[in-house]
């Protein structure tokens, strides 16, 4: 569940913040360029990467003032008053001690902070940062045609070409991204922004902080040059630099996404996460679009393949508001899996109920049962009875297996007995159930 938006006052300016997670660290997740804490949520990797964050510290983000759902002001500050806006969302959130995740833009804020209050910062890790502007923009030439995108397309999600090369087919990912913008600042306000970020330059600062630095960069990341990332590693003292290979300036999407949280982990906890067991018991959901087939012959590829977007587009949201974990797409459908039978049922209801809204059905099927955890992927006996479960559901039907339904007794779910039914493969009678909505 999305966290509580709350706000720190800093003078008189109010900055839109949110806490959650409640492991035995502190960290403050300093945005970069603009922000918006609640649309975070909405991108099933940026959740993904938050939770993971969750699991093991207590975490605050917030935006900067002017941007995201804090107060727009006249004029948009330096450095210092950011460290001021920084200090307030800390002192809101009851932290007297944080470390920083500084991204992008703002590792400069996050390298400041730990130089002027080393006793209120016992870490930084920068991703993607840099120690003056022309890392960014190199050129003013540069900044015109970016200038130029703001003025002409701000909002569309465009910029995603650069910022995430890698989802730049993405369509779905394209229209988060713009509403990200649209929400992060106004056309005007990202102008001023950069106006102000123009002249950044902390160089000199670097060699001050004392507290333990890991830099994180993407070798051919598109935004910011890696020469930045160098640069700021080479001159904090003692900084350890890691860099990963990629062109995505985004640290939440790419294949070696999952990597890079793993290393923010190492760093500020000493250990990686738990490995995942071989095997583990989970809740398996597969969901289709009922007579895809038709539909797609009725409405032809372009307006199909746009369908399917706004399908899969709607699904990922549900499930990271019901904590799910897309396993992958199958061309119209999903497979997921849940660490709790109840979440997946009502996720299941939900996008059964929801989807109707685009003008079409799917189907639902949920099985829980040990699976075997094959990298991102599971397989098992649970997996293809799930999967049988979800074949035999008609137009807007869930369907699961007795053993959910035993699993989720008291939970407040309704089931009408569908009867027996010999599940192709599987040995034996399997007790099916059609879930009749939720309390």
């Amino acid at each position: 569940m999305q966290p509580v938006t709350q706000y720190a006052r800093s003078g008189d300016v109010h900055i839109a913040y949110q806490a959650f997670g409640d492991g035995p660290i502190n960290l403050v997740l300093v945005p970069g360029f603009v922000s918006n804490v609640e649309n975070y949520w909405d991108q099933p990797d940026f959740a993904r990467f938050l939770t993971r964050l969750a699991s093991y510290a207590r975490v605050v983000t917030f935006d900067k003032r002017g941007t995201g759902g804090s107060d727009r002001v006249g004029e948009l500050p330096g450095l210092d008053v950011r460290m001021d806006d920084l200090r307030a969302v800390m002192d809101a959130a009851g932290m007297e001690h944080a470390a920083l995740l500084g991204i992008s833009e703002g590792a400069p804020l996050s390298i400041l902070y730990a130089a002027t209050y080393p006793h209120r910062c016992s870490a930084i890790v920068l991703y993607g940062s840099f120690s003056r502007f022309s890392y960014w923009f190199p050129t003013e030439e540069a900044l015109k045609t970016f200038f130029g995108y703001v003025e002409k397309a701000w909002g569309t999600g465009g910029s995603i070409q650069r910022f995430a090369p890698s989802r730049a087919n993405d369509a779905a990912f394209q229209r988060w991204w713009g509403r990200n913008e649209r929400l992060g600042a106004s056309p005007s306000a990202v102008v001023a922004l950069m106006r102000m970020n123009s002249q950044i330059e902390i160089s000199g600062v670097l060699p001050a902080v004392r507290v333990p630095a890991l830099v994180i960069h993407r070798t051919d990341d598109q935004v910011v040059s890696v020469e930045g990332g160098r640069d700021v590693a080479a001159k904090i003292p003692g900084a350890r630099l890691v860099e990963f290979p990629g062109t995505d300036h985004l640290f939440y999407v790419g294949e070696n996404a999952d990597e890079i949280s793993d290393t923010v982990e190492e760093f500020l906890t000493g250990t990686r996460g738990s490995p995942v067991a071989d095997r583990v018991l989970a809740t398996v959901l597969f969901t289709d679009i009922v007579g895809s087939t038709e539909k797609a012959a009725s409405l032809g590829d372009r307006r199909w393949r746009a369908l399917l977007d706004e399908h899969h587009a709607m699904v990922r949201r549900i499930l990271t508001r019901f904590r799910g974990r897309e396993v992958k797409t199958t061309g119209d459908g999903f497979l997921a899996t849940f660490d709790g039978p109840a979440r997946g049922v009502r996720c299941a209801c939900a996008i059964a109920n929801e989807i109707k809204s685009l003008g079409i059905d799917v189907r639902a099927g949920l099985h829980t049962g040990e699976c075997e955890m094959i990298g991102d992927d599971v397989g098992g006996i649970a997996v293809h009875i799930g999967a049988r479960v979800a074949a035999l559901a008609g137009a807007g039907e869930v369907l699961v297996s007795g053993t959910v339904k035993d699993l989720v007794a008291g939970s407040g779910l309704r089931f009408a007995g569908r009867g027996t039914s010999a599940l192709k493969g599987i040995p034996g009678e399997w007790q099916i159930f059609a879930a009749e909505g939720f309390t």
